[in-house]
């Protein structure tokens, strides 16, 4: 009975050290490449109201991507995201009114390692409040891969009315 038990403690520790598969673990966020021919936008733009934007770049992972998502949020108070190294010039500091907000998530397709973005995004002129605050603003990513990892770009942008 005894090696018995002995051998049953053996093999299942065996066999939850063999289970441990080292070698498959992410250890690497995924990346936001800007650098890409079209990116858009980029930190400095300018975006317009009643009009519709490309959203391009390149997301790449070293194992597998898994989702993004975008917030645009005003920058009337002149705080700080960015992860860019260029700076911007600013409006003066006010307080907002009416302040155009989107956020939004967005799923990559299974068992990509690059994926090129090419979203349509239309930013709408106000809504019932009335037209939407013109100034600063913040474009923020947030990239995702499938083990959980994350990365994210704040780019300063403009959003006005030509």
């Amino acid at each position: 009975m005894r090696k018995t038990i002995l051998a049953l403690f053996t093999v299942s520790l065996l066999s939850g050290f063999f289970s441990c598969n080292k070698e498959g673990v992410d250890k690497e966020k995924p990346q936001i490449d800007l650098t890409i021919l079209g990116a858009f936008p980029i930190n400095c733009d300018t975006l317009y109201f009643g009009e519709t934007f490309t959203f391009k770049m390149l997301f790449t992972d070293n194992i597998e991507l898994g989702s993004y998502s975008i917030d645009i949020h005003h920058n009337f108070d002149h705080h700080s995201h960015s992860t860019e190294v260029s700076e911007c010039q600013l409006d003066p500091v006010k307080a907002p009114i009416n302040p155009f907000v989107f956020i939004d998530d967005y799923s990559i397709p299974d068992g990509l390692q690059e994926y090129e973005t090419s979203l349509e995004i239309t930013l709408p002129d106000g809504d019932a409040k009335g037209p939407y605050d013109e100034g600063d603003y913040h474009f923020f990513i947030s990239l995702t891969d499938k083990s959980g990892w994350s990365t994210q770009k704040g780019l300063s942008i403009k959003i006005i009315r030509e």
